[in-house]
């Protein structure tokens, strides 16, 4: 569990983190709109200068110099706010028209643009002006530029507003990430909290949800759902190790009484002494069968046993088994019918396969009464291979189905049958380990058990 404090700091780095990149994609969002909007109105007067450079250069091409004069004396005229820059001059810069009483002083960059501050007479305020130099056949030389200190009045005004947009983005992108990192830190905390008091003892606690649906409420239900598994697997534990103690007291208190009992005898008694150690024998056996039951059990649940999967011929390894099991059933006066679908492969476990059906038909022999039957069946369905084990038995009523596949589970019926209820949960571990759909239905009479696989992949 991570400590409260750690959990703070470690959000709070997270927040500032996110709120820096937060502010460093706005940034450079905002600075893309000035620069192309800037960059837009600097074209667009660019552009107007040179269709104007382009306009008088036909003109004096057109009307000579005298020509030319009266056109930019006309377009002085016309622009009342001064907003147009011009001026004509002769190879000696004497100003010949134009509105500039005399030649800037620039710096000339070989492309002929240039920027230039002009003192403005009637308003005496200093204006931007931005300008370009021509010269013209004959050792002409011509100035023609904009002012552009409104569009520079504009782009201060962009400015500032991106200025204040990225402040007040900033400042409620703060705010908002600090009421998210405590939002955060309140729900974490509840986690917490459950976490301590599951930690101490309250194992039946579980983390609370509000019906929000985000992922905080799906957390804490996987977390549950977590719970609630171990809790169920601690049960069962419990459950086995009680079965345990009960099933196995029996098998030890008998022998532990035959060696009692052959302690009173002579020695000279070799057959007693035999009998007794021929029994022992066999009670120590079932144990190990019972312990070995438990371990394939815990192996496939695990899915430890998963490693050992090849490519099974499920149709020959079931007429395998059935062939083993025939002649057990016709002692008993059983009629035993088989019906495989031919060329049935899987993948799986063939060992473990092969002692799920022989426990499968070991129950229906048992169980089933002289003069009934028992089917086995394989069957290729499009959604995969099923294999059946049928019996004309008692069967299991509905209510107990889900019982009888716990480990140790007994039916009153069956208390007096040999074995140790462990068949049919190694049935059921083996069909998790596959995948496969573990099926007990009413055979009308009897019981069907059915192990429906899932379809092969390509």
């Amino acid at each position: 569990m991570i400590p409260t404090k750690l959990l703070r700091s470690s959000t709070l780095r997270l927040s500032i983190i996110h709120m820096a990149a937060f502010g460093l994609s706005v940034l450079v969002l905002l600075g893309f709109i000035y620069t192309s909007t800037a960059g837009f109105m600097e074209r667009q007067t660019d552009e107007t200068i040179n269709a104007e450079i382009q306009g008088l250069a036909e003109q004096y091409s057109q009307l000579g110099l005298t020509g030319l004069i009266r056109v930019i004396k006309s377009r002085v005229a016309k622009d009342k706010a001064g907003s147009s820059v011009y001026l004509l001059t002769d190879w000696k810069f004497n100003p010949l028209a134009g509105n500039l009483a005399d030649w800037p002083k620039f710096k000339d960059t070989g492309s002929g643009w240039f920027d230039a501050t002009l003192e403005d007479t009637e308003n005496f305020e200093p204006r931007r002006v931005r300008m370009r130099y021509f010269l013209l056949p004959g050792n002409f030389h011509l100035i023609v530029g904009r002012d552009v200190s409104e569009r520079i009045k504009v782009e201060r005004l962009i400015m500032d507003a991106l200025i204040w947009g990225l402040g007040i983005t900033v400042v409620l992108g703060g705010l908002g990430g600090l009421l998210t990192s405590r939002w955060t830190l309140k729900r974490i905390d509840v986690i917490n909290k459950a976490s301590r008091e599951i930690m101490r003892g309250e194992l039946n606690r579980r983390i609370p949800t509000r019906g929000a649906g985000d992922e905080f409420d799906r957390l804490a239900e996987n977390l549950n759902a977590m719970l609630d598994q171990i809790s169920k697997l601690m049960d069962g534990v419990k459950q086995v190790s009680n079965n345990i103690a009960h099933d196995l007291r029996g098998p030890l208190n008998r022998i532990r009484s035959g060696l009692e009992m052959s302690l009173t005898r002579p020695v000279d008694d070799p057959e007693h002494y035999r009998a007794v150690l021929r029994q022992t024998i066999s009670e120590i056996d079932n144990l190990l069968m019972t312990f070995n039951a438990l371990l394939t059990i815990a192996q496939a649940e695990s899915g430890t046993r998963r490693q050992d999967f090849t490519t099974v011929d499920l149709t020959s390894l079931a007429a395998d088994v059935a062939e083993l099991y025939e002649p057990l059933a016709e002692e008993k006066g059983l009629a035993f019918s088989v019906a495989l679908a031919p060329d049935v492969t899987i993948p799986g476990n063939r060992h473990l396969l092969s002692q799920t059906l022989a426990n499968l038909l070991d129950n229906a022999v048992k169980y089933t009464p002289d003069g009934g039957g028992i089917t086995v069946t394989l069957t290729a369905t499009p959604n995969g291979p099923e294999l059946a084990v049928a019996d004309t038995g008692p069967g299991i009523p509905a209510e107990y189905r889900d019982l009888v596949l716990e480990r140790f589970a007994r039916l009153e019926s069956s208390r007096n049958t040999p074995g140790s209820g462990l068949g049919l949960s190694l049935v059921a571990a083996a069909a998790g380990l596959h995948q496969a759909a573990l099926r007990l239905e009413d055979n009308h009479p009897g019981l069907r058990v059915t192990l429906a696989f899932p379809r092969p992949r390509a």
